[in-house]
């Protein structure tokens, strides 16, 4: 009897955790700030409401206090300094700023619910002992003040860049780390990734008038502001005293804002989309290159919105500041006076981050290559659309190949600041991941890869999907299986070469024997070239997918065939057709697989 009142309860037990396995915890920050350009100090007020949606009580947090790693000695100074091919931009430059020029973050005072709590900096990391826990499924309020000094731009924030921008206000308030099923994620800042809490942001910023600001959110007082924003035919009077920005987004994991008393605003409507903003300085080099930008952007947009999911903000703004491009919540801050090529596409790539982390907040300190690698796959195919251009990821597979020549490749599995050069880590995240896809789309089809996409998009919004959660997207979507995909091109350095070993006329039939040179398997589109002109694919899954994928080519013959078990390191099968019928034969065609070494790919009799 008691064994059968037991089941129910442990039934029930294992319902309620399988719901409340993937909760999510969220914040409300309340931001009263002030920048002083003379002295480039920012105070403030925060207030934070923290949701702790989880099963959990919580004895402590932490927050982010990014600014600190620009000082003599910081983590981020020393790993740049022992790097064997440190990144250009920072090198040994942290080392050398003076006191005027370094960043910190100050917090002057935290209170819980009222209460003085008990905190102590390491670094970019503030540990704050509660005087009251945080119960499950429960709410508290953090009340705090801080002031920060904006570094020197040297890394993404920062002030008097290189092209002259005034301030890259990114990272720059005391920033709670999260929380989630794999606990707390308070990672030094070293100069790469960022993860977040998903929230709503109210800031309000007091500046000097002659400043123009952009950033993340909308902009709720346009017409007292100016500066582009009002509404056409109301006039704003000029200002004397400082101006109060406020701004609000909702449904973020951060907030950035740039400002420069010399930017220009712009502004252009993507149809059935959102509105955007264009802000950078006049000149020469600026000019024509940033009026002629909002079509393409309008385009990409346009793209991205059919192809991958509807974005679902009403403005996003493309903002000249920082040291090259970096991607934030309804914005992104990129460089502004090079090539019209290159301003394309560093903006196409920045906008698609707000699909692929923007609203995908997966996070890419531990998974860099979705949100670098995705986002590399969609602007790549955006631009190939918008410029004619075949081969879209070429210059990714081209990054791969040189990787593995040299011997420098390492598993994608590890967090972002720890691979052992940038070289690394620069292929794994963009080029490995962007290859991934175009894998995945070799693996399963193109017509089932896109419609997973935007099925993988319109599921995860607004959370913070992890790899696994992709791939069953994606299994449900093409009923194969496919963790096996990501088992060896995430968690091994394995390598993907196929040859064709030979073919024997055997009684008016052709006998064709494969082989898988690598360790790692694949399924194999193999075309057959006929002397008559004709031409018929071979497809031979891969045993570990259980099936296989659609003709995605209805104009040539498909021939499926028998699985390849993955333990066979060869495979054999026959053409109904002599040797001599046939003109040539090709394994993978389309050149999606990344075959190390594409020289027995293809063979002639």
């Amino acid at each position: 009897m008691k064994r059968l009142l037991l089941l129910p309860l442990l039934a029930l037990t294992c319902s309620l955790y399988a719901q409340d396995y993937r909760w999510q915890q969220r914040v409300e920050y309340k931001m009263n700030v002030a920048l002083d350009v003379k002295t480039h100090k920012v105070t403030g007020d925060q207030e934070l409401v923290y949701h702790n949606n989880s099963n959990d009580t919580l004895t402590k947090v932490y927050y982010h206090l990014y600014f600190n790693a620009f000082q003599p000695g910081s983590m981020m100074d020393v790993r740049s300094r022992n790097l064997p091919d440190p990144d250009r931009r920072v090198m040994d430059r942290i080392s050398k700023l003076n006191k005027d020029e370094i960043g910190y973050q100050h917090v002057l005072s935290l209170k819980q619910d009222g209460q003085d709590t008990k905190y102590q900096v390491d670094g970019t990391i503030l540990t704050v002992y509660l005087p009251k826990p945080i119960m499950p499924h429960t709410k508290t309020v953090f009340n705090m003040k801080f002031e920060a000094q904006v570094p020197i731009q040297i890394r993404r924030s920062g002030r008097d860049s290189k092209e002259g921008i005034a301030y890259s206000m990114t990272q720059w308030y005391p920033k709670l780390a999260e929380y989630d099923f794999q606990g707390w994620h308070p990672d030094q800042y070293i100069a790469r990734e960022f993860h977040g809490v998903w929230g709503d942001y109210d800031v309000t910023i007091n500046i000097d008038p002659k400043f123009t600001i952009g950033g993340s959110g909308i902009l709720q007082n346009p017409n007292e502001i100016g500066h582009g924003y009002e509404d056409e035919g109301v006039k704003i009077k000029k200002q004397k005293e400082n101006l109060n920005w406020h701004f609000v987004a909702k449904d973020v994991h951060d907030f950035a804002w740039a400002a420069d008393p010399e930017y220009t605003h712009t502004r252009a409507q993507v149809p059935d989309g959102p509105e955007l903003h264009f802000f950078y300085q006049p000149g020469e080099k600026t000019n024509e290159n940033w009026t002629k930008l909002k079509e393409y952007a309008v385009k990409h947009f346009q793209f991205m919105n059919e192809t991958f999911g509807k974005y679902p903000y009403s403005v996003y703004s493309i903002i000249q500041g920082g040291d090259g491009g970096m991607e934030y919540p309804m914005c992104t801050l990129i460089l502004g006076e090079g090539s019209f090529a290159g301003l394309v596409g560093v903006s196409a790539h920045e906008a698609s981050h707000a699909w692929f982390q923007g609203v995908l907040g997966t996070n890419e300190s531990l998974y860099p290559w979705i949100d670098e690698g995705y986002t590399d796959f969609s602007s790549n195919e955006s631009l190939a659309r918008m410029f004619n251009e075949e081969n879209a990821h070429q210059d990714s597979y081209n990054s791969y190949f040189k990787l593995v020549a040299r011997g420098l490749q390492e598993p994608l599995s590890q967090h972002a600041d720890h691979y052992s050069t940038n070289t690394a880590y620069g292929t794994a995240a963009y080029s490995m991941g962007a290859m991934f896809l175009n894998q995945m789309k070799y693996i399963i089809g193109k017509e089932t890869f896109y419609q997973g996409m935007r099925r993988y998009f319109n599921t995860w919004k607004f959370r913070h999907p992890e790899p696994n959660d992709f791939l069953r997207v994606m299994e449900k979507e093409s009923g194969l299986q496919l963790h096996w995909y990501y088992r060896y091109w995430i968690l091994t350095t394995k390598h993907i070469d196929y040859g064709i070993t030979g073919i024997v006329d055997n009684q008016g039939k052709t006998e064709v024997t494969l082989k898988r040179v690598g360790e790692f398997p694949m399924p194999i589109d193999l075309l057959v070239t006929y002397k008559d002109g004709s031409k018929e694919v071979f497809y031979i899954p891969m045993s570990e997918m259980l099936g296989g994928k659609e003709q995605e080519d209805k104009s040539v013959k498909w021939t499926p065939l028998d699985m390849w078990n993955w333990v066979n390191p060869t495979y054999s099968f026959s053409i109904d057709k002599p040797v001599p019928q046939i003109e040539s034969m090709e394994i993978d065609p389309s050149q999606r697989m990344a075959d190390i070494d594409r020289s027995n790919n293809t063979l002639k009799p």
